[in-house]
């Protein structure tokens, strides 16, 4: 048996799996979940959009489904929520999927993409693009359904021990990065690590990584990554608009009447909107307060080192696209749309904030 093979199989029988171990609990009517984080608790936006998500399900089932939220590393490691849910060990999950690139490639394309779509164009993929039917494939090569649930917006380029300021200074350097963005990385000399959020900060204490990405200035400042390092670097090549989602146990999803499903369908988009408009409300004061009040310098990625982004992270795509034949089919299909959203963003969203830069706001 090849490996492709072998790993399609073992997807499969973990599927399987999970069907048979997630069994959620069922006392006097009410339906006991439990859902696993990526995220510290209650942290903002990431940690929030799950619990209100929760909130949601309970009020519109008229407490007929209750969730409980679990933080990264109180059931699971921040990392292992896949495993958990494909596993039986929980019934759904809150996180990006770009952290379980190592299962099937495919989930890179469901995050966030080096170059890729920003929120309202991941939207259009997934509800109007055929993402979804996609990504239900490779969700059910581990018997998980997959759903919206937040984004992050545009992120920043990182926080970094010094100024980078040519495209030589990314050899050697240790990032805190994960996805494809941390294959860029990888492409231009650097070490990409990936680090659930919770262990960055001693990373950088102890010089285990001279560099992170995160978020954004919301999420870096609650992080305090200020107190180690202060060049903040801008734009992010790598995350333009990051989507975060629920992974819920197939066997959970099929076993749902079609007006549940309906009900956990709308909560997870109405999260989706809320967790995006959440960021986007505070990111500016977070920067503000980074930039006056803890003396954190803004630099920008220069013009040559974009271009490098660029020209590594089409290779570094392309490379993805031929893992597998899903992930074949999941890279073109992400290419043939983003392309047709470029050439509407130009017109519409660039041209416009182009323009607006003209003005004295």
């Amino acid at each position: 048996m090849d490996r492709r093979s072998f790993l399609k199989t073992a997807g499969l029988a973990g599927g399987a799996a999970a069907g048979a171990l997630a069994t959620p609990a069922i006392a006097q009517g009410v339906t006991e979940l439990k859902l696993v984080t990526s995220w510290p608790k209650n942290f903002p936006g990431l940690g929030t959009a799950p619990e209100r998500f929760a909130q949601s399900i309970e009020k519109a089932t008229d407490g007929r489904y209750k969730v409980r939220v679990f933080a990264g590393g109180e059931l699971v490691h921040p990392l292992k929520v896949h495993d958990a849910v494909q596993e039986g060990t929980a019934e759904m999950y809150h996180s990006g999927d770009y952290y379980f690139q190592g299962k099937l490639k495919a989930y890179a394309f469901y995050a966030a993409v080096p170059f890729g779509f920003r929120p309202d164009e991941m939207d259009a993929w997934i509800q109007y693009g055929g993402g979804q039917e996609l990504w239900d494939e490779v969700g059910s090569q581990f018997g998980i359904k997959h759903l919206q649930c937040g984004n992050t917006g545009s992120q920043m380029g990182g926080w970094f021990t010094k100024k980078m300021e040519k495209v030589e200074d990314f050899k050697g350097l240790k990032m805190r990065i994960p996805g494809l963005g941390g294959d860029v990385i990888k492409a231009l000399g650097g070490t990409p690590v990936t680090l659930a959020g919770s262990e960055i900060l001693p990373a950088l204490q102890s010089g285990n990584v001279d560099a992170t990405e995160w978020v954004g200035p919301w999420n870096d400042l609650a992080f305090g990554f200020y107190k180690v390092v202060k060049f903040y670097h801008y734009p992010g090549f790598h995350e333009p608009g990051t989507m975060l989602n629920i992974g819920m146990s197939k066997k959970l999803w099929d076993g749902l009447s079609d007006s549940d499903k309906q009900i956990f369908e709308a909560c997870a988009r109405a999260e989706n909107n809320h967790n995006l408009a959440e960021f986007n409300a505070n990111n500016g004061q977070a920067l503000d307060t980074l930039v006056n009040k803890h003396g954190v310098e803004l630099v920008e990625f220069s013009d040559e080192i974009y271009k490098e982004f660029g020209k590594a992270a089409n290779d570094v795509l392309a490379a993805a696209g031929e893992a597998d034949p899903l992930t074949k089919k999941v890279y073109d299909s992400f290419i043939a749309f983003r392309k047709k959203a470029a050439d509407w963003s130009k017109l519409s969203d660039q041209g416009y904030m182009n323009k607006r830069s003209l003005v004295d706001l």
